[in-house]
């Protein structure tokens, strides 16, 4: 293991430590690309429960705009069929509040796009720009994927 340069590591801190021990001094360590996916994709799902809750006053019921597009959510928007993107185009209009939502679905579509760049300059530089943004986001659950982010990013 001395010859490894970069490792892709759960972010759980006991990872870290075994990392450290095992790989030379040189070598990264960086949060695996499925834990940042799926932390970003958990993000639009939280707003949703939580504008949910603020405009009808309780938990997603069948006929609540939010809860029709709780699994598009977390579909890539590139295989969206276009009655699904209606569906989400519906849901995100219906309601003022529902724009945050939609913010954290196209911030979640920002993250997942960095790992399908045509060159990692390209994902390098759209993760940049991202770690500057989200965490300046007014969305509290957008604010925090970026600091986890940044704080992953700085602990590597």
């Amino acid at each position: 293991m001395r010859r490894v340069r970069i490792a892709t590591l759960d972010p759980f801190q006991g990872q870290h430590e075994r990392h450290r021990l095992a790989c030379s001094k040189d070598a990264t360590s960086v949060p695996g690309a499925c834990h940042i996916l799926t932390l970003a994709g958990d993000a639009p799902g939280e707003v949703r429960r939580r504008a949910g809750q603020d405009t009808t006053g309780h938990r997603g019921r069948t006929g609540d705009p939010l809860d029709h597009i709780r699994l598009l959510l977390r579909a890539s928007r590139d295989r969206l069929t276009k009655r699904q993107q209606e569906r989400l185009h519906a849901a995100f209009t219906a309601e003022e509040a529902h724009i945050s939502v939609e913010v954290a679905y196209h911030c979640a579509q920002h993250v997942r796009d960095v790992s399908h760049q045509a060159t990692p300059a390209h994902g390098r530089r759209l993760a940049t720009h991202l770690m500057k943004r989200l965490p300046t986001c007014p969305i509290p659950e957008i604010a925090r994927l970026g600091r986890t982010l940044r704080k992953w990013k700085d602990a590597h």
